[in-house]
């Protein structure tokens, strides 16, 4: 039999666990329980939690790549209590952005890596990106130039200069993400790179670099010798 929240002892419970020892002192579990505050279908919500993380071989990373009607074949978890979860996830990953402290330079690929990966790296899809850098080499605007399969037919010098120029940017950086994991260079992205590289040439404004963002690593084309 599985105990429910309540019937838990009261300083066993997740929420008076979580306001006397803090967020950090509590499990996945417990914290995954806490967002679907009560449980259904006859599991508590610690078990529903426990049958979540199971699923995703304890990865929180695994839940945030599924989509909500995936998450709602475990017991008792419901269309609400999965778009919270995903919600409650969306905003870890925007706090893990926000630790980068505003107009800090770009000056390296570690440092793209830093700003991008928390939004690039568990998409299911690929999102081709433009970090556009002033004369400091701060970032001055990140745009979002496509969404899906990159090819060179979609990634249009037009449309990625556009907001350079607007901004009088001092160079951009390119930056998408590969969902496989495995940030290799494809031949479309390498085409693809060329093509920028030469119209940045044309508009006298340098395309510093080319990171592609894998699951916890990147190729840089600076550091590559591919530009």
């Amino acid at each position: 039999m599985t105990l429910s929240l309540r019937e838990l002892p009261r300083f066993e419970r997740p929420r008076e666990r979580l306001k006397h020892l803090g967020a950090q002192a509590l499990s996945a579990t417990e914290l995954l329980a806490i967002v679907f505050g009560s449980g259904g279908r006859g599991r508590s919500a610690l078990g529903m939690a426990q049958d979540v993380l199971a699923g995703s071989g304890g990865s929180l990373r695994r839940i945030a790549a599924q989509p909500v009607a995936s998450l709602t074949t475990h017991a008792g978890i419901g269309s609400a209590r999965a778009v919270a979860l995903h919600a409650a996830l969306e905003l870890g990953r925007r706090m893990a952005v926000e630790l980068r402290d505003e107009g800090a330079p770009v000056r390296s690929p570690a440092d793209v890596h830093a700003v991008f990966a928390p939004r690039l790296e568990d998409l299911p899809v690929e999102e081709f990106h433009v970090a556009v850098l002033d004369a400091q080499h701060r970032l001055e605007r990140d745009v979002t130039v496509t969404r899906g399969i990159l090819n060179s037919s979609l990634v249009h010098p037009r449309e990625v200069f556009r907001e350079a120029i607007a901004e009088r940017a001092a160079a951009i950086i390119l930056v998408h993400n590969h969902p496989s994991g495995d940030p290799t260079p494809s031949g479309d992205d390498r085409l693809v790179t060329e093509q920028l590289v030469a119209a940045g040439r044309l508009l006298d404004i340098p395309v510093h670099d080319h990171v592609i963002i894998g699951r916890g690593r990147y190729t840089s084309f600076a550091q590559a010798g591919l530009l």
